[in-house]
């Protein structure tokens, strides 16, 4: 926790927040200009975090809709996360 303290004091933090673990995720293709969704994370060998976006949506639904506008769902996947809110932390 310091460290991220010492991470906003020097300019050097930009937002983020911490994600729902991956049984909570969905996974978004889009094949033939239709949207394909799987439930659980995107796993493949080859497999990396190339960046992340943080939308505020108002239900999964229409997360999914934006998920399938990014042009890596036509080519790859895009999984989807919640952001974990203060309540679910407990004893962290």
């Amino acid at each position: 926790m310091l460290y991220l303290f010492l991470l906003y004091g020097d300019g050097e933090m930009s937002p983020g927040a911490p994600l729902c673990g991956t049984e909570s995720s969905t996974t978004v293709r889009l094949r033939g200009g239709r949207m394909l969704t799987s439930d659980g994370p995107f796993r493949a060998e080859s497999a990396a975090l190339g960046g992340y976006y943080v939308a505020d949506c108002a239900d999964l639904d229409e997360a999914l809709e934006r998920a399938a506008q990014l042009p890596a769902a036509a080519s790859g996947a895009v999984e989807i996360r919640p952001v974990r809110v203060a309540d679910q932390f407990g004893g962290e």
